[in-house]
């Protein structure tokens, strides 16, 4: 090993980190065992069922289980929200098949927002240091962004307002409005003109 390098556990922490000893920090569910019991349930028969269910039967169960989503949203097959409680969607959102809201904690996205085909999106992670304890933090993306297909998109961030992210990049930085960002990790690329190319789902 080179000299400067710290050897692992030279901060005192033995690795690895033994996970039994892991805990889920600050964060709760939110709703009793029952409830998340129920959602879990309503979710596979309605929202992440593959068949091509009614759009606006998903957008109903979610709201029922206290998602706050506006008028005009369309909801395609193979959503998967982690607690609908903590989702908030505003009017005419499209939201693709496969996208997957893993959200632990807060995510808001503002209007006019489209969310394309197998996106991730998360607000959950972990301490790495010495716990591996779970961290939880919001994301929010604002209005008139396009998240193309199988994006990911890290905890504790917010999108601009009319970004665009492209296909299969990991924005891992708070993005500013008005900018198309690519690649692994996300950078800008070029603001987004009225004019602009339009780039596949």
């Amino acid at each position: 090993m080179s000299s400067g390098t710290p050897a692992p556990g030279a901060a005192g922490v033995d690795l690895p980190i033994d996970l039994s000893k892991a805990t889920n920090g600050e964060f709760t569910m939110g709703r009793s065992k029952l409830w998340i019991g129920l959602w879990i349930l309503a979710e596979y028969i309605f929202v992440s069922n593959p068949l091509q269910l009614s759009s606006t039967i998903r957008v109903a169960v979610l709201r029922a289980f206290g998602a706050d989503i506006g008028d005009g949203v369309i909801m395609r097959p193979r959503l998967r929200v982690k607690f609908p409680w903590r989702l908030t969607i505003g009017a005419r959102c499209w939201i693709g098949e496969g996208v997957w809201f893993h959200n632990q904690g807060q995510v808001t996205v503002g209007a006019d927002t489209v969310v394309s085909q197998e996106s991730f999106i998360t607000t959950g992670s972990h301490e790495l240091s010495r716990t591996m304890d779970l961290v939880v933090k919001p994301v929010t993306i604002g209005n008139g962004v396009w998240i193309t297909s199988r994006c990911m998109v890290l905890q504790g961030l917010h999108i601009g307002d009319n970004a665009v992210v492209l296909p299969g990049a990991v924005v891992s930085r708070s993005l500013d409005p008005q900018g198309i960002y690519g690649g692994v990790p996300a950078k800008f690329i070029r603001r987004r003109e009225m004019d602009a190319t339009s780039f596949s789902k």
